[in-house]
């Protein structure tokens, strides 16, 4: 695949997604941050994401609402949680409904875990893009 490679990162914390950008300064992804369920879904409308990690908690629109959308209307997307939340109804309400491929504990134990969780997902986005079901 020649195109960038788009992640996009979902969190209402500002401070988060400082460190995230801080993580991924160096790295050769293209990054788009949203502070909100409706800001990413504007972004998504706007740009091809390919990955997409987002907080569960957050006003107005939570992370598994978020997810559910995005299995529905953009489906190639590899989801995947970055939360601190840990209640383990939700969790597995978001494995289940939002099919996400990883669950990331926040804050992560290291920079590296995030990163190879990353790689995991463009992985997985190459071996499935072209197998996406139309039913």
């Amino acid at each position: 695949m020649d195109t960038q490679k788009t992640i996009l990162f979902v969190d209402d914390e500002e401070k988060i997604l400082r460190s995230i950008q801080r993580i991924m300064f160096d790295q050769s992804y293209n990054c788009l941050y949203a502070k909100s369920g409706s800001e990413a879904l504007e972004m998504l409308k706007a740009n091809e994401v390919h990955v997409l990690i987002t907080d569960m908690r957050m006003p107005e629109m939570s992370g598994l609402d978020l997810l559910r959308l995005v299995k529905t209307e953009y489906p190639q997307v590899v989801r995947m949680v970055l939360s601190g939340y840990t209640q383990i109804t939700t969790l597995l309400a978001a494995i289940n409904q939002g099919e996400i491929l990883r669950y990331i504990k926040k804050p992560f134990e290291n920079e590296q875990e995030l990163l190879t969780a990353i790689q995991d997902a463009f992985e997985y986005y190459e071996k499935n893009a072209g197998v996406q079901s139309n039913g």
